[in-house]
């Protein structure tokens, strides 16, 4: 039987193994999600190339939403990544 001291171990242990993996992604400019979307991939990946304005473009035709909508929204994606 499981005693609450191995549950409180169990719990930091794997507090500690999230806070290693939120690293890894973060090193490596990965963003995780429990359902990715392909189409914020292409807004990644004009971001990771360097085309903000590209990523923008991209966005409001996915979207179809307008500039600032876009702006904001690419933004904190590039946020988000770190970028």
């Amino acid at each position: 039987m499981t005693t609450e001291t191995e549950i409180i171990a169990l719990r930091s242990r794997v507090a500690e193994l999230e806070d290693r993996l939120q690293y890894l992604y973060k090193y490596l400019r990965i963003e995780y999600s429990d359902n990715p979307n392909p189409a914020n991939q292409k807004v990644v990946e004009a971001l990771r190339q360097g085309g903000k304005i590209e990523a923008i473009k991209v966005y409001r035709e996915i979207y179809n939403v307008g500039l600032a909508e876009a702006k904001q929204a690419v933004e904190s994606i590039e946020a988000s990544l770190g970028l």
